[in-house]
């Protein structure tokens, strides 16, 4: 633009400005004059007065245009028209101001990966830690029950046992805790008084025969077992342990059994009579049960002829295994709080005068009101739970492994730990489960036995189908002592009576040879 043109327009005010292709137009406010300017024009063009809006004889708020009315002759007015302000944009803050949207999408997408990805990565971890779990477990059950495993020698074979008393029990003292311990009901023995009877030394050891190895008739988990007649007569069985302050474990199981008998009452237990704690000595008396030992019935060299035991015939053997389980069951659900025996095998199962089977040795045992607690694992070879020996994680199940190897010991006859055709230590479980889960029972039945018939047959079937549940690797897939239960009672009332109404939807047989 020229000088001139500059000085032209340079104090005009206008209402609106319109530009072309090569000049400018502006509508004056001062009298509604049009004026064009740029290089389309040679000069300032100022062209007539217009009328931009329409004419009306009032105007609001936003005013009218000076002069207005010289062109409406007088009969209105040209109203200005109102600006609409739009608010003006409020300042975002500076952290606002300095992260663009592209950067927080960014940022949200990071954050949305790193949780994905930490949440993948810890289920890989777990996944490698399982399979390293599993294989460790397995590797570990087949060592422990490996029919070639070299610590199972056929020397170590001894009376009344699978092994040796070393390798019998791996009792390791427990240790107190805020979640497991002997939760006695008293803070000394005094408390007891009013269900135990109290003995003097002298009164056992007369009892006794100055506990003569003739009056032996076992061990427990601390000490040896004496058979005793007391002064009134009284047949009773005394155990005998170390002497006090000698062994801390064997103590521990002395106050262990001795907390739990006095308080427990079952007639599928062995009741506690009294003790004695005198000169360093420590004894338990208990009632005498004169069958002896389960054990004993199945494994003793004697019994080999088909009748020659009142443990030969299945009705008895099943009505032992129902007995074994109600003793059991009473641990594991009306004790208060539950007990885990933590050792049932076939010689801490005695049988009394009626034949009635009663659990016991409570010398391993522990009160617990939890499902499961963490403790070193103890028990007997052949019969300890797998899974706990690895995890050390006791659960009732624990009891539950060591009930179905008892069940396969009345099955088969076998020991828990046996020696086979060739001499090596064979376990029982590995012995037996793999016929029985093929269909091949008849295998592996003690020939001792006779023949069942047909409902014996279906009875015997439920039993060994109950006994492998029990023996399960995974605690979680064993059945519970109630069940247990329900199962036998069904097998003992197949036995008792030849007309009952099958409970199995399977039938079996066995070869008449």
């Amino acid at each position: 633009m020229v000088d001139s043109e500059t000085a032209a327009i340079s104090d005009v005010s206008f209402d609106s400005i319109v530009a072309g292709l090569d000049f400018i137009c502006g509508l004056t406010t001062r009298n509604f004059s049009v004026i064009c300017w740029g290089p389309g024009w040679s000069n300032v063009l100022n062209l007539q007065s217009v009328v931009p809006f329409g004419m009306i004889s009032s105007c609001g708020s936003c005013g009218m245009y000076p002069n207005s009315e010289s062109l409406c002759d007088g009969s209105g007015n040209i109203c200005k028209s109102c600006q609409i302000e739009l608010p003006l944009s409020v300042p975002l803050p500076p952290v606002a101001q300095t992260v663009s949207s592209p950067t927080k999408t960014i940022n949200k997408l990071s954050l949305i990966f790193i949780i994905v990805g930490s949440v993948g990565a810890f289920a890989g971890i777990c996944a490698v830690v399982y399979c390293l779990w599993a294989g460790v477990y397995r590797l570990l059950h087949n060592r422990i029950y490996s029919s070639e495993e070299p610590t199972i020698a056929a020397a170590d074979m001894a009376n009344n046992g699978s092994v040796l008393p070393s390798l019998r029990t791996f009792s390791i003292r427990r240790q107190g805790s805020q979640t497991l311990g002997r939760q006695r009901s008293g803070s000394s023995y005094s408390s007891r008084t009013d269900k135990t009877e109290i003995f003097s030394l002298s009164e056992l050891a007369a009892a006794t025969n100055s506990f003569s190895s003739e009056n032996k008739i076992g061990s427990g988990s601390f000490g040896s077992v004496y058979k005793g007649k007391l002064q009134d007569g009284r047949e009773v069985a005394i155990k005998r342990g170390a002497k006090k302050n000698k062994s801390q474990e064997k103590e521990s199981a002395f106050d262990s059994e001795l907390a739990l008998l006095s308080r427990l009452h079952h007639k599928h237990l062995v009741g506690l009579i009294g003790y004695c704690e005198e000169k360093d000595e420590r004894l338990l008396v208990y009632e005498y049960m004169s069958n002896g030992a389960l054990h004993d019935h199945l494994h003793k060299k004697s019994n080999t002829g088909i009748h020659s035991s009142i443990l030969n015939s299945w009705k008895m053997r099943i009505k032992i295994a129902l007995d074994a389980a109600r003793g059991i069951e009473y641990l594991h659900n009306y004790a208060v709080p539950p007990i885990i025996h933590r050792d049932i095998k076939s010689s801490n199962i005695l049988l009394d005068a009626n034949w009635t089977a009663r659990v016991s040795d409570f010398g391993l045992s522990l009160l617990t009101d939890q499902e499961s607690v963490s403790t070193k694992a103890v028990g007997t070879v052949g019969y300890i739970d797998p899974e706990y020996y690895v995890l050390n994680v006791l659960t009732s199940k624990t009891d539950i492994y060591g009930l179905g190897v008892v069940l396969l010991e009345l099955l088969t006859g076998k020991k828990a730990v046996f020696k086979n055709e060739y001499g090596s230590a064979k376990d029982l479980v590995a012995y037996a489960e793999p016929d029985i889960s093929a269909g091949h029972l008849n295998r592996v039945l003690d020939k001792r036995v006779a023949t069942p018939d047909i409902n014996e047959a279906e009875a015997v079937e439920m039993v060994a189908a109950i006994a492998i549940q029990c023996v399960n690797l995974e605690g979680k897939e064993r059945p519970n002592v109630t069940d247990i239960i329900v199962t036998l009672e069904r097998a003992l009332a197949l036995c008792e009576d030849t007309n009952v109404v099958s409970f199995s939807t399977t039938t079996f047989s066995f070869p008449s040879d």
